[in-house]
């Protein structure tokens, strides 16, 4: 995602993130965690990092913290590992599902839960210098901040 000086600009003030993460896979969660605080950070936003057991667990935790109103948006990290029952796919999509749902509520939530195959995948993904999906989730985030302040300052104007 291409970072817009005027944009970035825009949420230093005030904007305030709770990243979420499901720790089943700590090392990994670590990594996603080191990306999403470098981008969080690069935009002069300020964070706070909690754990929860599990990916499941995550949109509870996003919709406990959001009734505290502390919070500007969210970043949702952890992994869901394939094995060898259906446990993967109900974990898989109801994480998503969760996590979707309080979007369309108009949480402004970055999804950092990677849901691959095998361990390497998902180290590749994770790891700040390839694919970064740590970073790219609080990104995700903060550009629905600025997109959610745009819309209120507009409204606000009419």
């Amino acid at each position: 995602m291409k970072r817009d000086k005027a944009a970035t600009a825009a949420i230093r003030t005030k904007a305030h993130l709770l990243i979420l993460e499901a720790r089943f896979y700590g090392e990994l969660c670590d990594e996603l965690a080191r990306g999403a605080i470098a981008a969080i950070e690069r935009a002069g936003a300020t964070w706070e990092r909690h754990a929860v057991p599990g990916a499941l667990e995550i949109p509870g935790a996003i919709t406990a913290a959001a009734k505290v109103k502390r919070f500007d948006g969210f970043v949702a990290l952890g992994c869901v590992l394939r094995g060898e029952t259906s446990h993967y796919d109900i974990v898989a999509n109801e994480s998503a599902r969760g996590i979707m749902d309080l979007t369309m509520t108009g949480l402004a939530i970055g999804n950092g839960i990677l849901t691959c195959e095998t361990e390497a995948q998902a180290w590749a993904r994770a790891r700040v210098a390839e694919m970064d999906k740590g970073g790219g989730a609080a990104d995700a985030a903060l550009a629905m901040i600025r997109f959610t302040r745009a819309i209120k300052k507009r409204r606000a104007r009419s």
